[in-house]
């Protein structure tokens, strides 16, 4: 491998290379979102190609009751993606060979578990490397002839949005040898969705339309409006009816009081993965809505390149699309809840709380605060928080947030300065809302 990646890192993925060739079976952990199922998939692909047997076990979140699984496991050998940082101490604890493949926020450093994180060698794990750019760096460590795997790593990198303001760091060099290699090919983005127009219209939530996003009507009135065949996709479209509808979407945008600079980032670049034939945004979703739907081994087959796995899970995700959109729709009639420094709102008939956390702070939320999403459906309660750029500019960091919030309401939370996540007891919700505000405050105040 060549030196855009720090030798140090380089030297910790050989080090977990040796200890996977040293096991004939080994247990993967990892998360359920499209970067943790990418990440699974990589690995799973990796191993077999090595000849190893393993099993993948997808979690919605790494907490004490997972912890305790994996602490319990037979394996003498675990790998865990995209999961991890919060538990390092723990890990360490364990005598299992284990390496952890994780991004998120560091906690501790590991004293003997094989522990590879950006942030450990300087590059933040936000932006500029995922679980699932970090299980590519270890298969390719494996084996110099796994880099067609880099395909879907980059369904890792667009689903947990690393690309919306341009690749940096460790995505950067996963890009530069995917199209040197041929494997991925980079398109200029639109506003417009791909597809079928009045079908994508509907669907859309990235942007949401409020009026066109699960509105039939109303896609067909905007498409009216640009003097475009309903019939059309949005490869068929000429220059002009491009210009005359993306113009329209941006206005409709800017009235619901969407930024200048989150418009940009959704006619951000996409990446075609000519392996698979489809965006590396599509596969993301696809992977995606298998985790989220609880067919976890089905989204790793689907990474995997299995063709009927990808079709099922394709499925998925236009049935849970079409959910989406019209939880959004809900939710914007509804409205969000205001406290002094953020917003937030209950999802606890839907599920989609961090999908909707996103699209709400994005497209419907104050720009100024950060968006909290719960789900009591369930106990402990589910918690997603989503930022924006500019919060993160005057001082928030919801990694912080979190994390200290759900560890005073008793649980646990932790994620990344822009999106972070955790739970805690349904009877301390309140207590949880009220020391979120407290820590906002003072971050908000240290930084001015």
């Amino acid at each position: 491998m060549e030196t855009e990646v720090p030798s140090k890192l380089l030297t910790t993925l050989s080090h977990a290379a040796d200890i996977v060739r040293g096991h004939d079976f080994i247990q993967i952990y990892s998360h359920y979102d499209a970067d943790g199922v990418s990440a699974a998939s990589i690995i799973a692909q990796t191993l077999l190609r090595e000849g190893k047997e393993f099993r993948a076990t997808l979690f919605t979140t790494l907490n004490d009751y997972n912890m305790d699984i994996i602490r319990n496991t037979k394996a003498e050998c675990i790998i865990i993606t995209d999961l991890g940082a919060s538990y390092i101490d723990q890990l360490d604890a364990m005598k299992n060979d284990i390496v952890v493949l994780d991004h998120h926020t560091i906690i501790s450093e590991a004293n003997r578990i094989c522990y590879a994180n950006p942030h450990l060698y300087g590059i933040d794990g936000m932006t500029s490397g995922c679980g699932a750019t970090m299980a590519l760096l270890f298969s390719v460590t494996m084996n110099e002839k796994n880099w067609d795997l880099v395909q879907i790593a980059f369904a890792g990198i667009a689903g947990d949005r690393q690309h919306i303001n341009g690749l940096s760091g460790l995505n950067t060099y996963l890009l530069e040898q995917g199209v040197k290699r041929g494997y991925i090919e980079q398109m200029p983005g639109s506003l417009i969705p791909a597809g079928d127009l009045m079908t994508q219209l509907y669907l859309t939530t990235d942007p949401y339309i409020r009026g066109v996003s699960g509105n039939e009507e109303g896609v067909s009135k905007l498409l009216d409006d640009a003097g475009i065949d309903h019939g059309k996709s949005y490869m068929d479209l000429t220059e002009e009816e491009k210009r005359k509808l993306s113009s329209l979407i941006a206005i409709k945008l800017t009235e619901q009081g969407m930024l200048e600079q989150s418009m940009s980032e959704i006619a951000r670049a996409r990446y075609f993965l000519k392996g698979f034939n489809m965006d590396a945004e599509y596969l993301s979703s696809v992977l995606n809505s298998c985790g989220r739907s609880g067919f976890g081994g089905m989204g790793i087959s689907a990474g995997m390149g299995d063709a009927k796995s990808i079709e099922m899970g394709a499925k998925l995700m236009r049935d849970s699309n079409k959910d989406v959109v019209l939880n959004m729709v809900e939710l914007d009639k509804t409205g969000l809840n205001q406290r002094k420094h953020f917003q937030w709102f209950d999802s606890s008939d839907s599920g989609f709380t961090g999908m909707l956390c996103g699209i709400a702070m994005q497209c419907i939320g104050d720009p100024n605060k950060p968006t909290i999403g719960m789900n009591r459906s369930k106990e402990p309660v589910n918690l997603s928080s989503r930022g924006m750029w500019i919060q993160l500019d005057r001082g928030i960091n919801l990694a912080v947030a979190m994390r200290e919030a759900c560890n005073a309401a008793g649980g646990d939370g932790g994620g990344h300065r822009i999106a972070a996540g955790g739970s805690v007891p349904s009877e301390n919700v309140e207590l949880f809302l009220d020391k979120l505000d407290e820590i906002l405050e003072r971050q908000l105040s240290s930084s001015m």
